[in-house]
């Protein structure tokens, strides 16, 4: 499959994924994804198969530098653990930002240089 379109994540399809059930993980619906993916059989998806899954991205305004884009299993919790940071320093840089509805693909202000050392 060629590389995926704007607006659209790749996928590789796990065991149990069906259209449907991605589409309510990703908060899409099954004909965005299907339309994502001429040619895909919905009915016969395979594990390891790649796909394109649409996302929404909502612009947050600041600096490119610290722009974060949401991947599957963030939560602000974690990105503070992440980063050295305190969830309320996250929420006051993403006012308007909805903490327990993140989206993966979501663009979120976070001042990503200062990623904790792993030891």
């Amino acid at each position: 499959m060629s590389p995926c379109p704007k607006g659209t994540i790749p996928y590789h399809i796990k065991p149990g994924d069906t259209f449907n059930v991605l589409a309510r993980r990703f908060n899409t619906t099954v004909a965005a994804i299907v339309s994502a993916n001429p040619g895909t059989n919905p009915r016969n998806l395979q594990v390891g198969q790649s796909i394109c899954i649409p996302v929404r991205r909502s612009v947050v305004p600041c600096p490119p530098g610290n722009r974060y884009i949401i991947k599957a299993g963030d939560t602000f919790s974690k990105l503070s653990q992440r980063y050295g940071l305190s969830i309320a320093t996250i929420r006051a840089l993403n006012p308007g930002v909805d903490a327990t509805n993140l989206q993966v693909g979501q663009m979120i202000c976070l001042p990503v240089r200062r990623r904790k050392r792993s030891r």
